[in-house]
């Protein structure tokens, strides 16, 4: 089973390719100096470093994924989350009220 930090540098990886961008770029749109940010996010991305929530905020938000989407454990939860957070109001809506049907 992995880690913490492992699962999180994994998703954190994922993310950013599926966005297309490189370890430098992230790190720049993130805030960080040209000069560290693709060194700083290969060091998240292989578990060494841990980014604190603040910036793991930061970092979901530039690659449009839940924050939570980084902490999960379960593979088919972390996919379930970024789907839902990617749907219109309306549909998350429906999701939740059948959801809530099936858990009676």
């Amino acid at each position: 089973m992995s880690n913490a930090n492992e699962i999180w540098g994994r998703r954190l990886k994922e993310a950013r390719i599926a966005a297309g961008l490189s370890q430098k770029q992230l790190g720049i749109q993130a805030g960080l100096d040209q000069f560290v940010a693709s060194p700083r996010i290969n060091r998240y991305e292989l578990g060494v470093h841990k980014a604190d929530y603040k910036i793991a905020q930061n970092l979901a938000k530039i690659l449009d994924v839940p924050t939570g989407y980084f902490y999960t454990e379960e593979d088919n939860l972390a996919e379930l989350m970024l789907n839902f957070y990617r749907l219109p109001a309306k549909k998350k809506n429906d999701i939740i009220k059948l959801a809530r049907m099936h858990s009676s």
